[in-house]
């Protein structure tokens, strides 16, 4: 499930809500963290990262 978030450089950006390994806060936003290395910095807060995450995993009804 592709999931949308603003990057840092307000260009909208998706992400496979399936391939996060890891979240954290920093001063400009949420840094999501994917396998080898890859990382991306969005300006939503760490809450609405992992609310926004948690739904793109659900299964659909």
């Amino acid at each position: 499930m592709l999931v949308m978030f603003v990057g840092t450089d307000r260009v909208e950006t998706a992400i496979n809500a399936h391939q996060v390994t890891f979240i954290s806060q920093v001063s400009d936003g949420t840094r999501i963290r994917f396998g080898e290395g890859r990382s991306i910095t969005v300006t939503e807060p760490l809450a609405e990262v992992i609310e926004k995450l948690n739904t793109g995993l659900r299964p659909h009804e």
